[in-house]
């Protein structure tokens, strides 16, 4: 499939009509929103979701497999928050660039999703391990920003900062990390067998969750349109071109250390992304100084609607030419 034909079957699917949806929905001034408890209750099915079927085929993996994967990804998530900060840094304070760089450097378990959805609408199979990619990805690059930020900042800019022990609490006790790694464990644990018994729950219905989801991400997109112009072109600018590159770059190192066509393309999308669950709580607490309007703009209002729009197509596109063969 060429470039053009991934990226209609992409804007064509369901998941990204369902964005769309929201989005026109705001602007339209609908009355159309989510209970508070349904869009958490989504957020925790997906998420537990996807670390308990990467659990179970992590556990089906051998060592040698996953672990030159592992270690790209550790590596990529540590270097992608380090330029971003200083190329930010050329426009922003201190406390909004490394803010901003935590998001880019973080992993969007939703654009995850929809780049599994993507694949598995064009029938393309990738390695059940990267969820677990997902999982190792998620924490390192918001403690980097969150250092560069501390270490740069006088003691007295922002009114005070709050102790690592709070932090750490926050990044390791949030819904979001206990959910996938508490995933990936059971499903490690429970393996193939046990997955059996639940797997109507966890598997079919995944994608109709997804798209509920996304009708929601939609919504509160809508609500941030105001913002893209008062972010200004240099953070539009990055939103759109940061993605793209680390995107480019993520599909390369995934076709380095051995991954499929789909492998590479999810990796691809995983360092694409921008955080906009894990990140926020975590930059309000630390940098509590750093503008919202700022990191969540530029995450969910452009990054994220370009990745399921347009990236990801860009993404599979890119790997099919790295494997010709394929």
């Amino acid at each position: 499939m060429d470039i053009l034909g991934a990226l209609a079957a992409s804007l064509l699917s369901p998941m990204a009509l369902a964005f769309a949806l929201g989005v026109i929905a705001t602007l339209l001034k609908s009355d159309l929103k989510f209970p508070e408890a349904l869009y958490q209750s989504l957020t925790i099915y997906l998420l537990f979701a996807i670390g308990l079927k990467g659990g179970v085929k992590l556990a089906e993996t051998p060592f040698q497999e996953f672990v030159w994967p592992a270690l790209a990804a550790i590596l990529l998530c540590c270097a992608i928050p380090v330029w971003s900060f200083y190329i930010l840094r050329l426009k922003f304070q201190t406390s909004d660039a490394a803010a901003i760089a935590a998001h880019y450097g973080s992993v969007s378990a939703v654009t995850f999703s929809e780049g599994l959805a993507f694949l598995g609408m064009l029938k393309v199979s990738y390695e059940g391990f990267m969820p677990a990619l997902l999982a190792i990805m998620e924490i390192p690059a918001i403690l980097i920003a969150i250092l560069f930020a501390r270490s740069r900042m006088a003691p007295d800019d922002g009114g005070g900062r709050p102790g690592w022990g709070k932090l750490l609490h926050e990044l390791f006790a949030g819904k979001s990390a206990i959910l996938l790694i508490g995933g990936l464990i059971i499903g490690a644990v429970s393996g193939q067998k046990g997955y059996e018994g639940i797997a109507p729950f966890y598997g079919d219905i995944f994608r109709g969750a997804l798209v509920l989801f996304l009708i929601e991400a939609g919504l509160v997109t809508g609500r941030r349109l105001k913002d893209i112009r008062a972010a200004g072109p240099f953070l539009i600018s990055f939103a759109l071109i940061a993605p793209l590159l680390h995107g480019l770059l993520g599909t390369y190192i995934g076709y380095l250390v051995g991954l499929s066509p789909g492998g590479a393309t999810i990796f691809g999308t995983l360092t694409a992304s921008a955080s906009y669950i894990a990140a926020p709580a975590a930059v309000r607490i630390a940098i509590p100084q750093a503008s919202p309007s700022y990191y969540l703009t530029a995450s969910l209002a452009i990054t994220f609607p370009f990745n399921v729009a347009i990236g990801i197509p860009i993404y599979y596109s890119f790997a099919k030419l790295l494997y010709p063969e394929s």
